[in-house]
């Protein structure tokens, strides 16, 4: 998909400090729509910090974030969803005794009709989007009506990343997407994330996997000691080279 030349995300000079310790600074960093960007480096490098400011968890303590070119300030997680931000968590933050269907709906429920404390949910169009959704993005699940527990690690995720590009998402942030799956799921994993590419949708990959980083994204921001060391063209760079940023052993 051609990329325009406005930023679906961009961070200018973003940082964050705890009182006398700078967690993040100076962070410059941009998002093109339709476009896969990773963020890599160790524990404590800063990656947190900074998809926690993106999302909305916390404040930035400096700097300015731009949506489509339009400068923003979110004060908690709902303000970055109104922005078009998702991000999937490591533990998905999904409600594994329900069904897929209210896990997909959570907190933004379809009614027939709703009066004060009476209301009635309007389970026919709800479970039209659903499945609408799950195969727009190629997520397999045997229906929308099983109970998110007993999916498998990849099924859940996939339901996790169906949710978060069910509401108009602009840009995904996705944090170590397949870190507890089995090869298979990760490759399907991998299908769903150039699925959302195809649709336009940008992806911020936290990631440890050297391999998912080269494969999937075209650009790498490598993280150390609070700053951005390095942003690499992915097809121009080695998996040697984003290494040796990670370790210092580059300036």
């Amino acid at each position: 998909m051609p990329l325009t030349s406005t930023p679906i995300v961009e961070a200018v000079g973003v940082a964050k400090h705890y009182g006398g310790v700078i967690a993040l600074s100076g962070a410059n960093l941009r998002v093109m729509p339709g476009e896969v960007v990773a963020i890599v480096g160790d524990n404590g490098a800063g990656k947190s910090t900074f998809v926690k400011i993106l999302s909305g968890a916390q404040p930035a303590t400096e700097g300015k974030l731009l949506v489509s070119g339009r400068e923003v300030i979110f004060h908690r997680p709902s303000d970055a969803r109104e922005a078009g931000i998702e991000t999937v968590y490591q533990d998905l933050s999904l409600a594994e005794h329900l069904d897929v269907l209210t896990n997909l709906f959570l907190g933004r429920e379809e009614f027939y009709f709703k009066f004060g404390g009476l209301s009635i949910l309007n389970r026919r169009k709800m479970t039209a989007r659903a499945e609408e959704l799950l195969n727009e993005i190629g997520v397999n699940v045997p229906g929308v009506r099983d109970i998110v527990g007993g999916l498998s690690g990849g099924q859940r995720q996939g339901v996790a990343i169906a949710r978060a590009a069910g509401w108009g998402s602009q840009l995904i942030i996705m944090d170590e997407p397949t870190a507890a799956l089995g090869v298979q799921e990760t490759a399907h994993v991998h299908d769903i994330i150039r699925a959302l590419q195809s649709r336009g949708v940008a992806v911020l990959l936290v990631s440890h996997n050297m391999k998912q980083v080269m494969e999937l994204s075209s650009r790498v921001y490598v993280f150390r000691r609070g700053r951005i060391a390095a942003e690499l063209q992915t097809p121009r760079t080695t998996t040697d080279e984003i290494i040796s940023y990670i370790t210092g052993a580059r300036a």
